[in-house]
């Protein structure tokens, strides 16, 4: 079972989430117990492919309070972990105009952090508008079919 640390509800919001990847995240020890203590945040934060590694850009992670002498940069490039046919898979989509990887959630898996990346296409503003109507109209169904079912 995995236990979320952050979401990036941000993410869904401004981009078609095509596919998702799962990868692990080299951390140092103080961003374990930074993460621990809920000092982390994923808005912003993206994934890019340098060289034949992938790398976790403007993710936040807050010094740790109680380090004693040695501290790490809050938004420092960070590699993930993922398999080799993973990686090219992902490289290739990438290459096509408007796609980026997106971090979508942090979370725990057993005793590892595990990020979620998802294959976004940007939305325009018109995408935006449309699912802002879709869901005030399921919202608005939902209460009628809830009035429905408490007179009955």
């Amino acid at each position: 079972m995995s236990a979320d640390i952050v979401t990036n509800r941000k993410a869904l919001r401004e981009y078609h989430i095509l596919e998702t990847l799962e990868a692990g995240i080299e951390l140092k020890g103080t961003e374990v117990k930074s993460i621990r203590a809920g000092h982390v945040q994923l808005q912003g934060s993206f994934a890019r492919i340098e060289g034949r590694e992938l790398y976790l850009f403007d993710s936040d992670i807050q010094p740790y309070q109680r380090a004693s002498h040695e501290q790490h940069e809050p938004k420092r490039r960070r590699r993930l972990l993922i398999h080799r046919q993973e990686l090219e898979k992902f490289a290739a989509a990438t290459e096509q105009a408007g796609c980026t990887l997106v971090a979508l959630r942090m979370y725990w898996k057993k005793n590892h952090i595990k990020i979620q990346l998802g294959l976004g296409k940007g939305k325009v503003n018109a995408d935006k508008r449309a699912d802002l109507k879709k869901r005030v109209q399921d919202r608005e169904t939902q209460r009628v079919l809830a009035g429905i079912q408490r007179r009955s």
